[in-house]
């Protein structure tokens, strides 16, 4: 009897063990702030900065370039085209009137309704690093990506608990034709993940291609009637609209997809250097653009984006997590505020070659500032290495734990009686401790926010350990959450015909790698 009761107590000793060590598949609900944003600016500069922006467009003018059809829809709108210059002049507060139509919030439904995230108001959607053409990590170092690559980092976001989105061009697969490849990338996020993703943009056929995939994932209907993708579309900033971004934008604005309009901006060098004078060029853009998007359709959902660093004037390289790029983001959280939009910035950006200090402080700036800013949709929340070069394993890792973080600062600071704790100092009184009070044993579960990746252990249990830093740490953590990995439940006649698709459209035309 005895040695079974033991046996009954190990047994029990080690299950509470594997659960503390075991992976969970969780994913925390989208951020809903229950704390007060910070407003760098006062109301006569967004006036004069808004005033501005309309005096651009009516003035300067901004140009769309090699399509025609957008040109004809500005003039019957009321603008003043110039068909040889291809330049469109707003007439001040046509844009502003036309972006009323777009909706303050935005749903975007996952394939598991858990996952279904609210972009507007008070909540914050974190997505993925999105574009680069290398990947890095411990083991391979800095490489070319490739579709293993991507996958991977699918399976990651879906494995990360604080990542609400599984993003779009995690890495950009280069062993896998130009013309093919966003099938390839669109097939991972639906099949490896059922967490929200975005669209193609590198083409309109490809745009058509990932709602006619959603078509098969969701059902048509469903699909016109609600917003299942988000897709970036990028402004080639001084106020110039391309005809595959706009042709991508008008495919998505057609089909009630969500379309994030945002400047593409390296202050001094493609907007002026000063605070004011970039978020005067990021309003008049954004104006713009989100215009056009209901001219296409009214009532087309659409993200008010601001993507803006400024440059290293010795080398001219971009530079990341600055106090200009946070005032800038702020600023155009305010802008985005007052036109009633929802508002996308932000991410783990930064300029370091490693997951090192620097990328982690540029990285917290930039996430602190998403959080105080009032940012909705926060592309590029992790992974983010090398000014956007590089997708980072370690650093994706990294970066999603303290995702968590935010979560915990979005809380606020409760003040209910459980909170105000006055049984607890009572029972324990002076000179005593409050690890054993009843308050605490009640308590402790959930009072603090706990990394799962960084060490907090003692000197000589870490040193015994190995002696790992962050990136060993990280890069352990890579590999625990591959290896626990299994493939989200999904339909096997969707996913069929999800693969079927993609073939017969791989099957109709020759490689392309340009």
């Amino acid at each position: 009897m005895a040695e079974a009761a033991t046996r009954r107590r190990g047994g029990g000793g080690a299950a509470r063990r594997a659960a503390r060590t075991g992976v969970k598949i969780e994913t925390a609900k989208f951020i809903e702030r229950n704390i007060p944003l910070y407003e760098i600016l006062n109301d006569e500069a967004l006036d004069i900065i808004e005033a501005n922006a309309e005096t651009l467009l009516e003035e300067v003018g901004v140009n769309f370039v090699n399509n025609k059809a957008a040109l004809d829809r500005w003039k019957e709108a009321g603008a003043t085209v110039d068909y040889e210059a291809e330049r469109v002049r707003i007439p001040r507060g046509l844009a502003r009137e036309l972006c009323k139509t777009a909706p303050s919030k935005i749903v975007q439904h996952a394939r598991n309704p858990e996952k279904t995230v609210e972009i507007g108001g008070n909540t914050l959607v974190c997505a993925p690093v999105y574009g680069p053409p290398f990947v890095r990590d411990a083991e391979g170092g800095r490489r070319y990506a490739t579709m293993d690559d991507f996958q991977k980092f699918v399976k990651l976001g879906y494995m990360s608990k604080w990542l609400h989105h599984s993003g779009g061009t995690v890495c950009e697969p280069t062993d896998v034709a130009v013309n093919k490849r966003h099938l390839d990338m669109l097939l991972a996020h639906m099949t490896l993940s059922d967490k929200p993703f975005m669209g193609s943009v590198t083409e309109p056929s490809r745009a058509q291609d990932s709602v006619d995939m959603c078509e098969i994932l969701f059902g048509k209907e469903f699909v016109q009637e609600n917003t299942v993708m988000t897709s970036l579309i990028n402004i080639n900033s001084p106020m110039t609209f391309d005809d595959v971004m706009m042709g991508a934008l008008e495919v998505y604005a057609k089909n009630n997809q969500a379309c994030i309009v945002s400047p593409f901006i390296v202050g001094g060098a493609m907007a002026p250097v000063s605070v004011a004078g970039t978020l005067t060029q990021v309003m008049a853009e954004v104006l713009a653009g989100i215009a056009y998007s209901q001219l296409i359709r009214s009532g087309a959902p659409v993200i008010f984006g601001a993507f803006v660093t400024s440059i290293d004037m010795n080398s001219g390289a971009p530079t990341f997590g600055t106090p200009e790029a946070s005032q800038i983001l702020y600023g155009a959280g305010q802008l985005a505020r007052r036109l009633g939009l929802p508002f996308r910035s932000g991410g783990g950006l930064c300029g370091s070659k490693l997951p090192d200090a620097q990328a982690a402080y540029e990285t917290a700036h930039t996430h602190n500032a998403a959080l105080m800013g009032g940012v909705n949709f926060m592309l590029h929340s992790c992974g983010w290495l090398e000014g956007g070069l590089v997708s980072s394993f370690e650093k994706f890792v990294m970066d999603a734990d303290q995702l968590g973080t935010l979560h915990k600062m979005a809380q606020g600071i409760s003040y209910d009686e459980a909170a105000q704790a006055m049984d607890a100092v009572r029972e324990v009184g002076p000179g005593g401790h409050y690890l054993g009070c009843a308050h605490t044993q009640e308590h402790f579960k959930e009072a603090f926010w706990r990394s799962e990746l960084l060490d907090y252990k003692p000197f000589e249990t870490w040193s015994d350990e190995g002696a790992r830093d962050t990136q060993a740490l990280a890069s352990a953590r890579v590999a625990t959450l591959l290896a626990a990995y299994e493939q989200p439940p999904l339909d096997p006649e969707i996913e069929a015909r999800l693969r079927a698709y993609v073939e017969q459209k791989k099957a109709s035309m020759p490689d392309a790698f340009v």
